[in-house]
């Protein structure tokens, strides 16, 4: 009977002292180590684009400083998107190490119920004799007492234990859903990135255009841009970003912003910047749930079913659409998707407002695919978060995307990309209303 008792003793000293005592194998530090200083290398290069950046911004404007600036930027986006999938490729492999040392965990846990079990079994054994019968069975009495002390010994440190690597699981599994969200954090940063990079390319293919048509020359270059800069029917006819949803010219869409704006207090400029963020991660407003898309891609699928399917319903059926033909958002790093319209509202967070955009705009119910109520439901939105000044605009952008991690890399990632669009868009709101003045 001793034997037993000292073979679970033993295997509670084995365990307890080499259970997470392994280390992480040669391989995984050296490929570690590797993504490290790779990430270190890049953020260095990318440190020197942003500088060229700088000081080109704070030369006169020239053809020659503008091409620069140009360039340096998307050389300096592409290597930001390559930092970022290091980064996601170093916390994809962290996330694997977390899941397997859980598994360990998971293990050892299962071993120490089983020598628990063990122990309890012994115990019960002696219940299940006369105290007489207890007695005979030893051949000295402190051999009887010496083996029941053992038991109490081993049922102590098996629970001590057994609670120990419970707490270890818990805060192993905490660990892994931070990777996690980082990794999903490092997604949606990414999202962002392509969105500059498309947007400088775009810019690109417009320098080039002009010095094709200026061949070069400064004194050309410098007329077309003050011709294009003063062209407001330029202005008024363009587009916004709202591909899938009513198209609308750059001046219908001022019209809304400011309709949100005397109703909200912030800035039309903002509400516009906003949207035209908002509508690009939704690639204008959404590629999922499209009529010929598959079930995975359907709003069942994309929307997460506790928050946001009811509510989805039931906007749907107040507005007599039918929920499986309206355009949604496609889920963005590994997240949930489902978000509406313009402003990409998910369905949960679109009722809370509902009634605020009923009795702003008058239309009951509202429809978050129609610009006009995503105007306002955006401009209701920002002005919770604190957007009513120039000096919140930035938190609240980031608060818009990102909620509580707005003060993130990826927050402020977001924010800064809205602010650019905004400065465009309060100079091509300024000159509009500067030629209308002078019209007067």
């Amino acid at each position: 009977m001793k034997q037993s008792f000292y073979s679970i003793a033993v295997f509670l000293l084995f365990f307890g002292a080499n259970a997470f005592g392994q280390g992480l194998s040669d391989a995984v530090v050296e490929q570690r180590k590797h993504l490290e200083e790779e990430l270190g290398k890049i953020e260095l290069e990318i440190g020197k684009f942003q500088d060229v950046i700088l000081k080109k911004q704070q030369e006169s404007s020239s053809l020659e400083r503008d091409i620069a600036i140009l360039d340096a930027q998307i050389r300096k986006t592409r290597l930001e998107i390559k930092s970022l999938e290091l980064e996601i490729l170093r916390l994809s492999g962290r996330i694997e190490e977390k899941e397997d040392s859980i598994d360990d965990i998971n293990t050892v846990i299962n071993r120490q119920k089983e020598s628990l079990a063990e122990s309890l079994k012994k115990l019960r054994e002696y219940d299940d004799y006369a105290l007489i019968e207890i007695l005979l069975s030893h051949e000295h009495l402190s051999d009887f007492f010496g083996d029941v002390d053992t038991i109490d010994v081993i049922q102590s440190a098996l629970k001590e234990q057994f609670h120990e690597l419970r707490s270890t699981k818990n805060q192993e599994e905490e660990l892994r859903d931070n990777f996690i969200e980082q990794k999903k954090s490092q997604i949606e940063a990414r999202a962002l990135l392509d969105i500059e990079k498309r947007t400088l390319e775009a810019q690109e293919v417009e320098r080039k255009k002009i010095l094709q048509e200026t061949r070069g020359e400064e004194a050309a270059y410098q007329r077309m841009l003050g011709a294009r800069r003063s062209n407001a029917a330029s202005i008024r006819s363009q587009l916004f970003l709202l591909e899938g949803s009513p198209a609308i010219p750059f001046e219908k869409a001022v019209l809304f912003a400011e309709r949100a704006s005397v109703k909200t207090g912030v800035r039309v400029a903002f509400i516009l910047g906003i949207i035209a963020q908002e509508s690009e991660l939704g690639r204008n407003i959404g590629q999922c749930n499209l009529p010929d898309d598959p079930p995975q891609y359907k709003w069942r699928a994309i929307m997460k079913p506790t928050r946001d399917h009811k509510p989805y319903l039931e906007i749907t059926a107040r507005l007599g659409l039918d929920p499986n033909l309206m355009p949604l958002s496609c889920p963005l790093g590994g997240g949930w998707g489902g978000a509406m319209g313009p402003a990409q509202f998910i369905p949960s967070t679109w009722l809370m407002f509902e009634d605020r955009i009923a009795r702003a705009t008058g239309h009951n119910p509202p429809n978050p695919w129609e610009p006009e109520d995503a105007f306002m439901a955006s401009g209701l939105f920002l002005s919770d978060l604190g957007a009513t000044s120039i000096s919140g605009e930035q938190e609240a952008a980031g608060r818009y995307f990102a909620g509580s991690r707005w003060n993130t890399s990826l927050g402020r990632r977001y924010a800064s990309q809205v602010l650019a669009k905004v400065t465009v868009y309060q100079e091509q709101i300024n000159l509009l209303k500067g030629l209308a003045v002078d019209s007067q």
